[in-house]
């Protein structure tokens, strides 16, 4: 679905992203874990339009989108709930559903209802202004607004940050749910032990490379990944 191909990213003359490539299957959770600046978001910028490459290729359902706006990039299906959560937070929870639809000719009743089903916290609050929701609530609405799009492609920027241990369980059964539903995700996550949990497979990025890749439990069992991601 998604092919990365040693793709280089300059933030000005610093080179942030070197020679990266891997993929991502239909129907697969990939998580990408590593150190904080370690270039995991600057991926995920790249991929959804939001920076572009200088050399490298990126292709989405067998389409180069290497130099794609991120807006196009929505209509054909892909989704970035990124980190910290942008949520719009002077309009209310239903007004950000309502943004996150806009590829949509309406707003159907279904979409609002497979969304509150999943988030059944969020249809209390459907007009409650979104920036008085909590941490673990606007992280919710977030990831709602994005499906409000259909993706094919979700791809999630540390969901977990600054959740509380007790939410990070619920936003991790989640995505889950999600992935059983049929949505693909490209995930980026800090809390290594738990996208390992969950990842199809997984690749581990040090200061703009990629220095390993395998299976979510052949990693969770690497000696390297332990002792640098997971405390053991």
């Amino acid at each position: 679905m998604l092919k990365i191909d040693d793709i280089h990213v300059y933030y000005g003359a610093i080179h942030a992203i070197k020679g990266v490539s891997f993929e991502v299957n239909e129907g697969e959770i990939v998580a990408l874990i590593g150190a904080n600046g370690a270039g995991k978001s600057t991926i995920l910028k790249t991929v959804s339009g939001l920076m572009h490459p200088r050399s490298g290729s990126i292709t989405f359902m067998g389409e180069s989108i290497s130099h794609t706006d991120a807006y196009k990039l929505v209509r054909h299906g892909l989704a970035h709930v990124p980190e910290g959560r942008r949520i719009f937070l002077q309009m209310s929870v239903q007004e950000n559903l309502d943004m996150g639809a806009f590829t949509q000719k309406n707003v159907s009743k279904e979409d609002l209802d497979m969304v509150f089903d999943l988030f059944p916290r969020l249809k209390e609050r459907r007009h409650q202004v979104a920036g008085t929701l909590s941490g673990g609530e606007q992280q919710m609405l977030a990831m709602s607004r994005a499906l409000m799009s259909h993706p094919k492609l979700m791809m999630l920027d540390e969901p977990s940050m600054g959740l509380a241990p007790i939410l990070v369980d619920q936003i991790f059964s989640i995505i889950k749910d999600l992935h059983k539903a049929g949505t693909t995700i490209l995930l980026v996550e800090q809390n290594a032990s738990k996208a390992l949990q969950i990842a199809d497979r997984a690749y581990v990025l040090e200061t703009g490379s990629i220095t390993l890749s395998g299976t979510g439990p052949e990693l969770a069992r690497s000696d390297e990944v332990r002792k640098a991601y997971l405390g053991g």
